[in-house]
């Protein structure tokens, strides 16, 4: 496995703009469907520690998709940041401030992409790299707008409760990328998230 740096892969993400975040209750499911996904053409994926035997589904998709960015999302502990970097996660995805997370990212050199919502909790994250707005859909594309005005240096991820639909908005209003849920998990993911590609790529 090729490692990359934290910035690289924060710049990786940045540079995929959708990052799908595979939050299914079985692990066979979300293997099936970051295979579908990657088919696609998206290279950054999220999948999550709600997933019954994710930690075994990391490692094989790891295997699988040597050039796929995979991360693990909902990470709360320090238990479950060391798991998953031993899996090897590229990055890691708290739902909010998480510092126990955040010195298991920065021992092993990991990526960490904190959770955050009001002003001052994006800022503190955003100082650190790429952070995660949620829950996005609270206050929308007019949010993050308010927030970038007054934190313009930050690197926002809006993630939950964004629909396919609405990413270009998030994009156009200054997201570094848009984290998209339950709206990629029903049938034709893959379908859907190629022709999104394709829409945001000619923006």
């Amino acid at each position: 496995m090729t490692v990359r740096s934290p910035r690289a892969i924060a710049d990786s993400i940045g540079a995929a703009r959708l990052l799908p975040v595979l939050r299914l209750a079985r692990a066979d499911a979300a293997a099936a469907l970051a295979r579908e996904l990657a088919d696609a053409g998206l290279n950054a994926l999220e999948l999550t520690t709600t997933t019954l035997g994710w930690e075994e589904m990391l490692r094989d998709l790891r295997a699988e998709l040597p050039l796929v960015i995979l991360g693990m999302g909902t990470v709360t502990s320090a238990d479950d940041a060391e798991r998953a970097v031993a899996a090897g996660a590229d990055f890691l995805v708290s739902p909010h401030a998480a510092p126990e997370v955040r010195r298991v990212a920065s021992t092993a050199d990991v990526l960490f992409v904190e959770g955050a919502f009001s002003p001052g909790e994006v800022g503190a994250a955003a100082a650190h790299g790429p952070a995660k707005l949620f829950p996005a859909s609270i206050g929308g594309p007019a949010y993050l707008r308010s927030l970038l005005a007054i934190i313009p240096q930050a690197s926002i991820i809006p993630t939950g409760g964004v629909s396919v639909e609405e990413v270009p908005a998030y994009l156009a209003a200054g997201a570094f990328a848009v984290g998209v849920g339950s709206d990629l998990l029903a049938p034709g993911a893959g379908e859907r998230a190629h022709a999104l590609l394709e829409r945001i790529g000619s923006q």
